[in-house]
């Protein structure tokens, strides 16, 4: 399998290029048989008084391990010893660089050496057919009929102001990324472990980490399973689809206990017996407030039939607090700690912005999340019939 840097950079946006390695080689007298992979390539322009140097990525930052030496048809073939799987960068002079993950196979790689945008060409690396078949996917669905017919469609629909056809368009656009998602899950899920998994699940536009939170788990078994759980990247992994777990569609939502704006503690689990939207926002949050007064609207609508608002605020003054409730007319209970994003409530729920909402059935199980605008009145809806 061969493949082309241009193929997947927009994919992998900030991690350049990846390739996997690894296993127990020979040098090349065939004298050591230690844990590690050869890096074999040939570079087009090597700078003449410029070294190649691997480095090995430690989180934000790297460490320099070796230089790689060319031959006079500019070829090399360098062994990297390596005890676990993990991520290393080729830098070529300072102006070319390549992160490989490293793994149990030997690489070969072909490069300009002369540009931060110039040729890369990698082949041997099975970790490569992972991301090679979703950028096929993704490519498939992006240029085809029907998602360039939709595009069009959308295009006439917004300049004409038809509200009403674009809302049809994007409920087909949706229907038509699920197809794209559940081929690229089928993927993840029948692929052998590999660490590049982990980095392309980080990205937030691949897979919604709700609707395939099964996915997550089904990686994250098959990786500690292949690497251990001594393996730092799996282990941090596996810690935060852990941690993904505890708010995912069919779990009961973590109980929450703060003060109202009279002082009196308001709890979560009161409201059981009851669907209930928990609400996070602040006064200072733009789209939380544009937001606001479609929550008023299906709360009018449906309080009557036993569904009920919890507004959580990241405020941090409670005038401020009390008076956004105000201008907004926001008639449901409400309760902060007044801590910004230190909030025990922000803590629990492992908030990372606002707005953010759930929606909780009447046994406190989350149903939904992130519903806004029409969506959250068509799961309303389907509820509660009318």
């Amino acid at each position: 399998m061969v493949m082309k840097y241009r193929l997947y950079i927009l994919l992998l946006v900030g991690f350049s290029m990846m390739l996997g390695c690894s296993g127990n080689k020979q040098n090349q007298e065939g004298i050591s048989d230690q844990k590690g992979v050869y890096l074999k390539g040939t570079v087009g322009f090597p700078s003449k008084d410029g070294i190649i140097t691997i480095e090995e990525i430690k989180g934000t930052y790297s460490i320099n391990l070796d230089t790689i030496e060319l031959s006079e048809n500019y070829t090399f073939n360098h062994f990297l010893p390596i005890s676990i799987a993990g991520f290393y960068r080729l830098n070529f002079y300072g102006k070319q660089f390549v992160v490989l993950v490293v793994d149990d196979e030997d690489i070969n790689i072909n490069v300009d050496g002369n540009s931060r945008k110039g040729f890369v060409e990698i082949s041997g690396s099975s970790d490569y057919e992972l991301i090679e078949n979703i950028q096929t996917i993704k490519q498939s669905m992006q240029q085809s009929e029907e998602f360039q017919e939709l595009n069009k469609k959308f295009s006439e629909a917004n300049l004409s102001k038809n509200m009403e056809m674009m809302d049809q368009l994007r409920d087909e656009y949706k229907q038509l990324e699920k197809k794209n998602s559940d081929l690229i899950a089928e993927v993840f899920e029948n692929s052998t472990p590999s660490i590049v998994s982990i980095e392309l699940l980080k990205g937030e536009d691949l897979l919604d980490k709700d609707k395939y939170f099964s996915t997550f788990e089904i990686v994250s078994e098959k990786l500690v399973e292949e690497y251990g759980m001594s393996h730092p990247r799996v282990a941090e992994f596996s810690a935060a689809v852990k941690e993904m777990k505890k708010l995912s569609i069919g779990q009961v939502a973590p109980n929450l206990e703060l003060p109202n704006p009279d002082g009196d503690l308001i709890s979560l689990s009161s409201f059981k017996g009851k669907y209930v939207l928990v609400d996070f926002w602040a006064k200072w949050c733009k789209p939380c407030r544009l937001e606001n007064p479609n929550v008023v609207r299906v709360y009018n609508k449906y309080n009557k039939d036993g569904f009920e608002v919890l507004g959580v605020s990241l405020d941090r003054n409670k005038e401020d607090w009390l008076q956004a409730i105000k201008e907004d007319n926001l008639t449901w209970t409400h309760i902060s700690d007044l801590k910004f994003w230190q909030s025990e409530a922000a803590k629990i729920y492992n908030i990372k912005a606002i707005p953010f909402a759930l929606l909780l059935d009447k046994d406190g199980k989350i149903i939904a999340k992130n519903l806004r605008g029409q969506e959250l009145d068509k799961k309303l809806e389907e509820i509660f019939g009318h």
